[in-house]
């Protein structure tokens, strides 16, 4: 099995955030029992949905649990800079497409019981790909061997693929960009989310300024405000 190795630059940001994501990782677990594939989304691109599935991912790891990261954005990938590797791997798309076996996709990672899914080769018809059997046999299949399954997705505002993979999954959460995204798309991203039947968790206020709150330091905490909340 191919072996990831997490950056540097990554690796410092995830200490530096390390108490928030872990917030949140227990906020996913206190949702319910049953919750253990999760997908993630945004409405627009560059609002830290990857860094936010990558470091949630991370945290659940540490956290002794046995977690697989998926970067399903086949479309436009960012993740790779996120992991290095040596040597040449298949990805997401390469099982989809029928090409490789599912185990020649999944990677180890230097961070402990954390594994990965690469996105892959980017495809003609990702909407095809994600509707396959393939696609269902694959969740059937890593529901049993992991203990959670993150899923990054590309951004529901744009494309209609974070819709499909919600509806494969136990739970959605949607990123928003403090200051960045306007409440009528977002609600309009939630409703989608909700359209697929799979429970949506809520949001995460991601790049919010706690300078600004008077709790300071654990203001920080306001990053999950939304979080949970039923609308």
């Amino acid at each position: 099995m191919p072996v990831l190795e997490l950056s540097t630059k990554k690796k410092n940001s995830i200490q530096r955030t390390e108490e928030y994501y872990n917030a949140l990782r227990t906020n996913i677990q206190l949702s319910g029992e049953n919750i253990k594939i999760v997908s993630l989304t945004s409405v627009h691109p560059n609002e830290g949905k990857s860094t936010t599935s990558t470091n949630l991912a991370i945290a659940f790891a540490r956290a002794g649990y046995k977690t697989l990261l998926i970067d399903a954005d086949i479309r436009n990938s960012v993740m790779s800079g996120v992991f290095k590797s040596s040597a040449k791997i298949t990805g997401l798309t390469d099982y989809l497409s029928g090409k490789t076996d599912l185990s020649q996709g999944l990677c180890e990672t230097d961070v402990k019981n954390l594994f990965v899914i690469e996105s892959g080769q980017s495809s003609p018809n990702p909407i095809a790909l994600l509707q396959s059997k393939n696609f269902d046999i694959m969740m059937n299949i890593l529901r049993r061997y992991y203990d959670y399954v993150i899923v990054d997705t590309p951004p529901v505002g744009l494309v209609i693929d974070a819709a499909i993979i919600s509806q494969k999954c136990d739970a959605s959460i949607l990123v928003a960009e403090s200051g960045s995204v306007k409440r009528k798309a977002l609600q309009k991203a939630k409703e989608q989310l909700e359209q697929t039947s799979t429970p949506f968790l809520g949001v995460i206020l991601n790049k919010y300024d706690v300078s600004n709150d008077r709790y300071g330091a654990y203001g920080a905490y306001g990053n999950y405000g939304n979080y949970g909340k039923k609308h």
